[in-house]
């Protein structure tokens, strides 16, 4: 499109996710709904066989701008009684196959209480578990005021002074085990672990890990959805809102900074 006045081209594809792609809409709108009507999703390699693309690498690609549209920006935050606990994640990082990897991502996870059942979640990665990576984390995930219940990890101290109730349950001399002492968010790393592996085959490289969790993140939200056609309608309107993501920060996530608008993280 031009306009008429100063003669400025545009596209209506021009600050999505969908910018300066060679490909018709169309395969891009079956691609996003391959990936919102599986209940576990999809991997690279399941996406360019069912969709026919020529390379391995176009359908990694596109399920990575894909997964940069699942965090909506200002989604509200987490109330209520939220279970915040961390975990390690194996995940295969490139140039070291098989046993030879021996580093591990410490990820983050916090679940909203929901009667007995689990609510809404959040999940990052996170560099350690000190108070300087675990408290601007529930900052950005959690409404102040709402509950945050923990065990024992010193890192969670600040919890109080920064405007949450905190409520602690030591893990050490229990007889209950930690999955029976706080349920819902083992219950989701479980979940997220068994994911990874299915899915995945665990073959998830630690610098594009947290686009992973967003993808988690996103279907597990939506899990209750009835319409797999809401889902894809809702990937759409983010699409839409997301800017654009060239290749270069797609390799090298490290050197891109992550969006934190508010009300998500």
């Amino acid at each position: 499109m031009r306009c008429r006045d100063c003669r400025h081209q545009t596209s209506v594809t021009a600050g999505t996710i969908f910018q300066d792609t060679r490909t018709s809409l169309r395969l891009w709108f079956q691609a996003m709904w391959w990936m919102t009507s599986q209940k576990n999703g999809v991997s690279a390699l399941g996406l360019q066989r069912v969709l026919g693309l020529n390379t391995y690498e176009t359908a990694w690609t596109w399920l990575h701008k894909l997964r940069r549209a699942m965090v909506r920006p200002g989604r509200d935050l987490l109330t209520g009684r939220v279970e915040v606990d961390e975990c390690y994640i194996g995940g295969l990082e490139e140039d070291l196959p098989g046993r030879l990897n021996l580093d591990k991502a410490l990820i983050v996870v916090a679940a909203q209480e929901d009667g007995l059942g689990i609510g809404r979640i959040r999940m990052r990665q996170i560099v350690d578990a000190s108070a300087a990576s675990l408290v601007p984390f529930l900052q950005g995930s959690v409404e102040p005021g709402s509950v945050i219940h923990t065990d024992g990890w010193l890192g969670y101290q600040p919890v109080e002074r920064n405007g949450y109730k905190h409520e602690v349950t030591f893990l050490k001399g229990r007889k209950k085990t930690p999955s029976e002492l706080m349920p819902r968010v083992h219950r989701v790393i479980s979940l997220l672990k068994r994911w990874l592996l299915g899915t995945h085959q665990g073959a998830v490289s630690h610098k594009h890990l947290d686009y992973y969790l967003d993808e988690f993140t996103f279907r597990f939200n939506r899990r209750r959805s009835k319409s797999r056609g809401k889902l894809f309608f809702r990937l759409v309107q983010q699409a839409l809102a997301v800017e654009p993501v060239p290749l270069d920060r797609i390799l090298h996530p490290r050197s891109e900074p992550k969006p934190q608008p508010v009300g998500a993280w």
